[in-house]
Formats: structure tokens, sequence, C-alpha cells
């Protein structure tokens, strides 16, 4: 019979974060991941300052700092009827080392986790894994069964199973966690552009007609987002490619000399946004984090983050009694109590993002109202090195900032 103590769903940031600490503090931890690699494109890039303390505390700094990166420090958003960019968040007026955000891509980071953790004698990752279903006993989670991508099936029982799989996971079916969905205004296009020496540097915003643009500078090429009216993909894919770029170049007027690169629709990746948490995150034997728990608008590009805080909060729970065997329902309702303050803080701010910003300009209105208004916002944030913090520090620790267990520190 396979076993192992701690069965972790999904090789994503906060399945590697939650694995890395476990077997650092000696807990025997399995990941098991459904694909063969970490290289999707189009994922959550944005690495805060907190994980990057987080990664600094696990001795793992000047490995990071050698990955290929962009350096982002301040957080615009286009209002008032000129659609001006106000500057709603500003890291430089954090202490530092961290006062950026560092865009990196995601499988570079997974990729150092995994290196990482794989020194550890208790650590196991079985990739091209999927996990189908999960074991239950008498009312409570005992591990899960699984398909290989060569068809063998098996099961791995554990003293505690934590979902990590994100917004499709399999634990998000569970009748008794009660999904609660909140309504998102946008969907997101992903697509790439050629990016030239003498272009911009970091993440560059933009705001078109009935849509806005997000742009991450990846070196040699944009990583380039849309947001368009929910549930308008196929409507507006029917109006025609060109229509979209000459739009898309009225808004973003210096790249219009390499939109041809953009050759069919194929290349432009639909992403349904969402914006939900379960009303539980655990029942016996089972724990959900990050997106599995909780799937976040990509408004700030926190989500990311977001999910690596859960896991340092669950590793620090967890340790003990998972080294003593007494893992039981408290301790994995402990972890919820704990992050949910803070999922709930981020979603307000980002539903306050969807009704004063995006949706009216998706809607064809001017956000924050009047040209007046979003200017006293702008003096509002600006006006006070105190209340720049505000902003600058929720978006670079969120609500609460956690601390790895001292036995995973290096």
């Amino acid at each position: 019979m396979e076993q192992t103590t701690c069965c972790v769903v999904g090789g994503g940031p906060a399945g590697m974060v939650l694995a890395l600490l476990l077997a650092r503090a000696g807990v025997p931890v399995t990941v098991l991941e459904k694909h063969g690699d970490f290289l999707r494109d189009f994922r959550g890039d944005t690495v805060h300052p907190s994980t990057l303390a987080l990664l600094d505390d696990l001795g793992l700094a000047e490995r990071f700092a050698r990955l290929p990166q962009r350096r982002v420090n301040t957080v615009q958003l286009p209002v008032g009827t000129g659609r001006s960019t106000v500057t709603v968040a500003d890291l430089t007026v954090l202490p530092g080392p961290y006062n950026y955000v560092a865009m990196v891509p995601q499988w570079d980071l997974l990729d150092l986790l995994a290196d990482e953790a794989r020194r550890e004698p208790s650590f196991h990752l079985r990739m091209n894994t999927e996990v189908t279903s999960f074991l239950v006993e008498s009312g409570r989670v005992t591990g899960v069964r699984y398909r290989t991508s060569d068809g063998r099936t098996g099961e791995l029982h554990a003293a505690l199973t934590v979902a990590c799989d994100g917004r499709g996971s399999l634990a998000r079916t569970r009748p008794e966690l009660r999904l609660r969905r909140f309504t998102c205004p946008m969907d997101a296009w992903w697509f790439r552009l050629p990016r030239h020496e003498g272009d911009p540097r970091g993440l560059v915003g933009g705001a078109g007609d009935r849509f806005l643009t997000a742009m991450i500078d990846r070196g040699d090429y944009w990583q380039c987002a849309a947001l368009i009216p929910k549930g308008t993909d196929t409507q507006r894919r029917a109006a025609g490619l060109d229509r979209f770029l000459a739009e898309f170049t009225t808004a973003v007027p210096w790249i219009a000399d390499r939109t041809n690169a953009l050759h069919s629709w194929d290349e432009v990746k639909l992403l349904d946004v969402r914006l939900d948490r379960l009303r539980r995150w655990h029942r016996p034997g089972l724990l959900c984090i990050g997106d599995a728990a909780h799937a976040m608008s990509p408004v700030f590009g926190i989500g990311i983050n977001l999910a690596v805080q859960d896991a340092v909060a669950a590793a620090r729970y967890l340790v003990g009694p998972l080294r003593q065997g007494t893992v039981g329902l408290r301790d994995v309702r402990g972890v919820q109590r704990r992050r949910r303050p803070t999922t709930v803080a981020t979603q307000a701010l980002q539903r306050m993002a969807h009704a004063a910003v995006i949706g009216p300009v998706l809607q064809g209105r001017s956000p924050l109202g009047s040209a007046e208004r979003a200017q006293h916002m702008a003096r509002l944030l600006t006006g006070s090195r105190w209340l720049r913090r505000l902003p600058a520090y929720f978006v670079a620790y969120g609500a609460l900032r956690e601390r790895p267990p001292g036995a995973a520190v290096r």
C-alpha cells in the first residue's frame, strides 16, 4: 500500500512551497502533478515582496536573483474621462530590499522550488500523475486515487491531503465545502507580441474601446492581456482579428509596428475570469489552499502570492501535528481561520476595482465617474507618504504577512 504523511495535489506555487517547507521540517510529503513539466504559458508570473522575502528566508534569494526577470514598483489604473493613469500603489515607499514586484516566468520559479525540495529525503514529486478521486473512510479523507499518463492507476494513502490544484480542483466538487461566487465584469484574452529595444519596461497598461490592456515585459516579447466584457468572446472574435488589433494599437500606439506578428485567433487564449471562495476550506483529512480555496481576479496580479502565503501559514500550523501523527480537524480549521480574513479583504478590494474602474471602462463609461473625482482620488493617494504606504503594503504583503516555520528556514 502506497502511503505518505501529506499528499499535496498540484505542483503549482502553493503546492511546491508547502511541500518544500514540510520536507525541510522532516515531514514525508508527496506531490502529485498531472502534467509532465511546469511549462505552461499565461500563468501568474508576478512575484511580490512577500514571496521574495520568503525565498530569502529559505536561502534561495541568490538563486532566484539569477532567473531572468523584470522589476515593477508601481501599480497604475486609468481614470477620468481622458483615461490618464493614477498610481494606486507605489512600492518604493516601502523599506528595501524587496520594494518591487519581480516578473518571472512561473515555470522558472517552480523549477527552482522543485530542485531545492529534491534535496530533502522526505520529499517526492510525481509528475504525469492525475488525481481522479478521494479515498474516504468513515467520513474522513484518507488519501487519493490517481492515474498516470501511461494509464496506470493506484491509491496513495495519507494522514492529510492538501488540494493545491487551482480553481478546477476536484475538492471543489464536494458540496459540503460550499462554493460562493461573485460577479466578474470581464474575461481576459492572452497573447504575445514581440518586444523591441526602446520599448517601456515592466508592466504597462492602457485602455481602449470597452477593453483594458496589461502588457508584461518578458525581455524579447510582451505577454499581453486584454480584458473584455464578460461573455463577449465569441461576439468580439466574430468581428475579426484585424478590428481588434486596430483597437489595440489605438490604446497602445507605440506597438503598432508589430501587431502583424499575431496571425490568427488561435494565438489568442481565453481566460474565463472568476472570483469565488469556498465557505469551508476543509473537512476531516482534507485542506484546500490557494486557488482551490479561493479563485482570484487578475486585478493587481496577487493571486499567486496569496496562494504562497496560504502555503506558508499551512506549513506553520501543520508541521507539528504531522510530525506527531495527530493532525486533525482542529489543525486544518486553524489554517482557514488564519487566512480567510486576508482572502476576504483582498477579494473585496478586487470587487471595488471591478465596480469603480474595470466595469465602467468595459461598458464605455468613465472610470471613477468624473475627471474631478478621479483627480481627487489621485491627490488623496499621493498626498501623504503614510497613506501611500497602505495600498503599497497591501499589494506587497497582503493584509497579513506570514512567516515560515523555523524548521524550514536556512
